[in-house]
Protein backbone atom coordinates (compact mmCIF):
# COMPACT_ATOMS: atom_id res chain seq x y z
CA UNK A 1 0.00 0.00 0.00
CA UNK A 2 2.88 2.36 0.78
CA UNK A 3 4.28 1.84 -2.73
CA UNK A 4 0.95 2.88 -4.27
CA UNK A 5 0.92 6.01 -2.11
CA UNK A 6 4.42 6.98 -3.30
CA UNK A 7 3.42 6.52 -6.94
CA UNK A 8 0.27 8.55 -6.35
CA UNK A 9 2.29 11.39 -4.84
CA UNK A 10 4.69 11.41 -7.80
CA UNK A 11 1.88 11.38 -10.34
CA UNK A 12 -0.03 14.13 -8.53
CA UNK A 13 3.07 16.31 -8.30
CA UNK A 14 4.02 15.99 -11.94
CA UNK A 15 0.43 16.47 -13.14
CA UNK A 16 0.24 19.72 -11.17
CA UNK A 17 3.54 20.93 -12.61
CA UNK A 18 2.37 20.14 -16.15
CA UNK A 19 -0.91 21.97 -15.46
CA UNK A 20 1.12 24.87 -14.13
CA UNK A 21 3.22 25.05 -17.28
CA UNK A 22 0.03 25.00 -19.36
CA UNK A 23 -1.39 27.65 -17.06
CA UNK A 24 1.46 29.98 -17.92
CA UNK A 25 0.04 30.15 -21.44
CA UNK A 26 -3.69 29.68 -20.81
CA UNK A 27 -5.61 32.44 -19.06
CA UNK A 28 -7.95 29.94 -17.36
CA UNK A 29 -5.35 28.23 -15.11
CA UNK A 30 -3.19 29.83 -12.44
CA UNK A 31 0.15 28.51 -13.66
CA UNK A 32 2.41 29.64 -10.86
CA UNK A 33 0.06 28.28 -8.20
CA UNK A 34 -0.05 24.81 -9.80
CA UNK A 35 3.73 24.78 -10.22
CA UNK A 36 4.28 25.75 -6.58
CA UNK A 37 1.90 23.08 -5.29
CA UNK A 38 3.45 20.47 -7.60
CA UNK A 39 6.94 21.36 -6.39
CA UNK A 40 5.75 21.22 -2.81
CA UNK A 41 4.46 17.70 -3.35
CA UNK A 42 7.57 16.51 -5.18
CA UNK A 43 10.06 18.17 -2.82
CA UNK A 44 9.95 15.17 -0.52
CA UNK A 45 10.64 12.70 -3.35
CA UNK A 46 12.82 14.32 -6.02
CA UNK A 47 16.45 15.45 -5.71
CA UNK A 48 16.03 17.73 -8.73
CA UNK A 49 13.17 19.56 -7.05
CA UNK A 50 15.15 19.76 -3.79
CA UNK A 51 18.07 21.41 -5.62
CA UNK A 52 15.70 23.82 -7.36
CA UNK A 53 14.11 24.72 -4.03
CA UNK A 54 17.55 25.43 -2.55
CA UNK A 55 18.22 27.77 -5.47
CA UNK A 56 14.78 29.33 -5.00
CA UNK A 57 15.49 29.87 -1.31
CA UNK A 58 18.72 31.74 -2.07
CA UNK A 59 17.42 33.74 -5.00
CA UNK A 60 13.73 34.30 -4.17
CA UNK A 61 13.13 33.71 -0.45
CA UNK A 62 9.50 34.91 -0.58
CA UNK A 63 8.57 32.37 -3.26
CA UNK A 64 10.39 29.66 -1.34
CA UNK A 65 8.39 30.52 1.77
CA UNK A 66 5.15 30.14 -0.19
CA UNK A 67 6.22 26.75 -1.55
CA UNK A 68 7.05 25.57 1.96
CA UNK A 69 3.61 26.67 3.21
CA UNK A 70 1.98 24.66 0.42
CA UNK A 71 4.25 21.73 1.19
CA UNK A 72 3.07 21.65 4.80
CA UNK A 73 -0.56 21.83 3.70
CA UNK A 74 -0.16 19.00 1.20
CA UNK A 75 1.75 16.82 3.66
CA UNK A 76 -1.02 17.31 6.19
CA UNK A 77 -3.56 16.14 3.58
CA UNK A 78 -1.63 12.89 3.08
CA UNK A 79 -1.10 12.37 6.80
CA UNK A 80 -4.84 12.42 7.39
CA UNK A 81 -5.39 9.50 5.01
Amino acid sequence: MNHIKKIGILIAGWVLIILGILGLFLPILQGVLFIMVGMAILSSRSDIIKRFLNYLQKRYPEHHRRVMIWRERVMNWFKKT
